[in-house]
This record gives structure tokens, sequence and C-alpha cells, in this order.
């Protein structure tokens, strides 16, 4: 009895090793990626950041125990929650988030793992991840759980000279180079162990070639680019509003359209074009059908009338209500009396004569936008009071023109969408007007990231970005991704800088995510020759046990 506990133990003790062992590599994937995450800023981490689940999917593919999914969600939970975490400070549906998206890319990983191991079970074959992988990304800027904060790409942001060529392939280059380098890591540490001295050989080459060469040729062109077009006086502030001040009121929406005139006033010159601040600065609601009613504007374009060479770009609410018949249309919110209104996230150009304006699209999930599969909560708030329903959106990007300008104004969340940026140079925008509120994270690792992300908007545009946050950081962006000025979390500022308005077209603009299409198409072609060796490897498998029978 004593030697069969004994044997039990050891083989007990066998078995949790590999499974201790797959833990820690998991959690070495996750620990990696988050080190290399802005505003960590160790980017070069995420070269190796998948070599661990890479070669921990190789045992397993191998015939090694192990539960895929499972350990990959750790690893990408570990990511997400480590990276992302304050975004529970706006609202508490980043749980949802944080384990929706560790979900969706262990789905993917996980599919890679299968398809690899019917269609190919060999090094190469890690090469299926990368449309499988870059295909998840895109859907990350087309699905109702919008979330492309992730996106691997994005992690150069701390290293925007290596990545000048995203004018050319936009943030999914970036992805597809982490990508590349990270299989090849991996099929060279495959091959040493199984001493293919050939294959060894040619994969350490072609790392070499994979990793240096991108590199090189973008700090050719950093070093050589320079900053293109007229020069244009724009004026920055950060008026520091406190956007969980419980004490609003008219007294207050009065004091902090104030703010921004006292903030800017000192930095005015003859040749100050725009002042431009931050989501959300006018607090007053305002009816599109009644603008003049709105106190802020006619405060804001008093000032204006000062100086009308420059007009005044700022963010607010607006409202509008539902043409008749449109009732159903989910954003429509009740009004009482069989009425309904739209809300929308605004930005507002104001000059001496005109008003434009456009509306956010691209809307933060659970602050803004409900899906419509949850349409139970389309008149409830996930975000501990900051919002209800959804918002109504403008169909497509809107510039907005003044003095023979035309000036791209993402709001808040749109620009992390590179794409959608580049659809306002596409249409002429000569200078991006990045406006948010990051107020809602506190002093945490969100608004800096937030901040990181506006230089490879301007790598890919080429255009110069005028950024105001209601706190920190605020600054300016020259077209190569270099910050010229910033401010401080925290502290009321305005700034002032000379940007170079550019009109020309980049590759990137012209074609948008023309990579992750390609990547798409190649996700159907391998997800159809897994589902058609799948097939036929069953039928074999049925013929013989077929024909084992009738023996």
């Amino acid at each position: 009895m004593a030697k069969k506990k004994t044997h039990d133990s050891a083989a007990l003790r066998r078995a949790q090793g590999p499974q201790a062992r797959n833990i820690i590599m998991a959690l070495l994937t996750g620990g990696l990626l988050t080190a290399a995450w802005p505003t960590w800023g160790i980017a070069p981490l995420a070269f190796i950041g998948l070599v661990p689940l890479l070669l921990l999917e190789n045992r397993i593919a191998q015939g090694e125990k192990g539960k895929m999914f499972w350990l990959s969600f750790l690893a990408f939970f570990v990511w997400n929650t480590a990276t992302t975490w304050w975004v529970w400070n706006a609202t508490p549906a980043a749980i949802l988030a944080w384990i929706l998206n560790a979900l969706f890319m262990a789905t993917v990983f996980w599919l890679f793992h299968l398809t690899k191991k019917k269609v190919c079970n060999k090094p190469w074959g890690n090469f299926i991840l990368i449309p499988y992988w870059m295909a998840f990304e895109y859907l990350t800027y087309l699905w109702s759980i919008k979330w492309p904060w992730l996106n691997l790409g994005n992690v150069f942001s701390t290293r925007h000279e290596w990545v000048q060529w995203y004018e050319y392939t936009g943030v999914v280059g970036g992805t597809l180079w982490i990508l590349l380098v990270n299989i090849l890591i991996t099929n060279i540490i495959l091959h040493f162990k199984s001493k293919e001295t050939k294959p060894l050989l040619i994969n350490i080459g072609t790392e070499v070639v994979i990793l240096l060469v991108p590199i090189l040729v973008s700090t050719h062109i950093y070093k050589h680019y320079e900053d293109q077009g007229i020069d244009t006086e724009v004026i920055v502030v950060q008026q520091n509003c406190d956007p969980w001040n419980e004490q609003f009121d008219s007294q207050f929406y009065d004091q902090v359209i104030q703010n921004n005139i006292n903030l800017s006033l000192p930095l005015v010159t003859p040749k100050t074009r725009f002042v431009v601040s931050s989501e959300s600065a006018i607090q007053e609601g305002i009816w599109l059908h009644e603008i003049e009613k709105a106190k802020a504007l006619n405060t804001l374009h008093g000032y204006i009338q000062q100086f009308p060479q420059m007009a005044f770009v700022i963010g607010g609410t607006t409202y509008e209500w539902v043409p008749k018949g449109m009732e159903d249309d989910f954003p429509a919110r009740p009004a009482g009396n069989n009425h309904y209104y739209y809300c929308h996230n605004s930005a507002l150009l104001i000059d001496t004569i005109h008003l434009q304006h456009r509306n956010k699209s691209q809307l933060t999930p659970a602050v803004e936008a409900i899906p419509e599969w949850m349409g139970f909560l389309r008149n409830f708030s996930l975000t501990m009071g900051i919002a209800r329903g959804t918002l109504k959106t403008d169909p497509e990007s809107k510039v907005m023109t003044f003095d023979g300008h035309k000036v791209a104004v993402p709001i808040c969340y749109e620009s992390a969408f590179g794409e959608y940026v580049s659809s306002f140079c596409k249409k002429g925008a000569d200078l991006v007007f990045v406006i948010t509120n990051d107020g809602w994270w506190g002093h945490t690792p969100g608004y800096r990231q937030h901040f990181e992300f506006s230089k490879l908007r301007a790598i890919e545009n080429r255009r110069c970005i005028a950024r105001s946050a209601n706190t920190g950081r605020s600054g300016f962006i020259n077209q190569r991704g270099d910050v010229l000025q910033q401010t401080h979390y925290w502290v009321p500022d305005a700034i002032r800088e000379t940007l170079k308005a550019n009109n020309k077209v980049t590759f990137y603009a012209k074609h948008g995510d023309y990579l992750s299409r390609i990547a798409v198409y190649l996700t159907f072609v391998l997800l159809i020759t897994f589902g058609a060796v799948s097939l036929i490897r069953w039928n074999r498998a049925d013929n013989k046990s077929a024909k084992h029978k009738k023996k």
C-alpha cells in the first residue's frame, strides 16, 4: 500500500510539473506584452512577447497535455488587465471589457492552434497566426464592441522613430512586423532544438533582415523628413475641469468658458488662426435648432469678434429632435409626449460669421454606445452616471473649414482609429485637432497612452497635431511624431505653437488598412482549408471504422 501511495504521488508531481510550466509560460507572455506597452515603453519586448506562448503551443500541438484555449486566455487576460486597469475609473464595465477582449484573443489563438495542427503542424505553420491576428485586429475597428487600444502596432508610439513607414502601412504594419519577428524567433528555437541546420540558418538570416531593415529605413526617413505646408499658429487650452465635479450648475458652466478665454487671451497674436479646447468643454447642453440661445456660444462668439483672424474649436454636448418616422432609431431617446431626441458628442468651430459642427462617430463602448443586441439597456447607464443610452453619430467623417484651412477634429476615442482619422485627411484636412477629456481616468497610464497614440496618427498622415485634453496631456506633435510641447497633468495651462498645415495625402490615407483586408481574405481561405482537411480526415476515419466493423 505504501509503494502504491508513493507511486501515485510521483505520478501527480510529474503531471503537475508540465502544468505549472505551462502556466508560467502563459504568464510570461502576458508580462512581456505589458512591459512593452505604453507607457512602460520597453517596446522591443514586443518582439519576444508572444514567443513563450508560441513555444507552449508547439508542445501542445505535438501531443503534450495542456488546454491551449485557457492558457492563452490567461496570457491575454494578464495583458488586458495590467495595461488597461484604469478603465475601471470611468466604468465598472471595465471588467467585462477585460474578460471579453481576452476571450476574443484566446479564441483567435486557439483557432490558429487547431488550423496549424490540421494543415501544417510544423514550425512554418506558425505563420498561420499572422492573418488570423491581423483580421481580428481589423474587427476591433468595425464591430459594436470596438476596442483597438491593444492592437500590437500601437506599441511603437514610444519608439516612433522606428516606424516612420507607417505613412505607407498604418499601425497594422507594426502588427505584422511584431508577429513576423516573434514567429521567426520561435522557429529559430525549435530548429535549434531539433538540430536542423539549414532551416535554422534560413530563419536566422530572415530574422536579421526582418528586424533590422524596417528600423534602418525608418531611421533614414526620420532624419531626412521635414514638416511640409503653410505656417499656422495654433493655441491649445487645458482648462483643467474636474469631470467628477458634482456641483454642475450654470455658474460652473460659465466659469469653464471664462477659464478658456482667460488662459488663451494672453497668447493670441495677429498670426493666431485657431484656439483649440477640449471635448465637453462647453458644459451646457446645446439644442441645434436654437443655437442662438446657447450662452456659452454667445460668450465665445463675442470673444472671437475681437480677433476676426481666428476661430475657436471646442467640444460640447448637442441635441436635436428625432424626425417623424424615426422614433424606432436605436439612439432615439424619449422626451415625453411622444417626442424623441438625439444626443451627440460634438466638436464645434466658431468664427465671426459661422458655426460648424460634427458629431462623434467612433463611440466608446459602454460609455457612449450600447450594442443594439443589448437593447434592454438602451435607456440605462453602464458608466457610473457619465452617460446614458447610445449617442447619435455622423455617418462619415466631416472636415470643418476656416481661412483656407480644412481641419480634422477627432473627438477623444476616435483618435485611436487610424483609418478613420486618415479619412479626414483624404478629404483635404491639413491639420488635425484632437479634443478629448481623459480626466475620467485620473492620474493613471490611461491619459498618457492616449496621448502617445496621437504620435502614430501624425506619422500615418504626415499631419501636425494639436491636442487639447481637459487635463494633461495636451500638446503639439509634428509630422514625424515628435512632441513639440506638452502640458502637465492637473495644471490649467495654454500653449502656442506654429504648425505646418500639410494637404498632401499619404499612401496610407489613400488606401487605409489594406493589409488588414488582405488578412481577412487569407483568413477565410485558411478557415475553408481547415474545414476541408478536417472533413476529409473525418471521412477517412469513418471509412476505416466501417471497414473494421465489416471484418
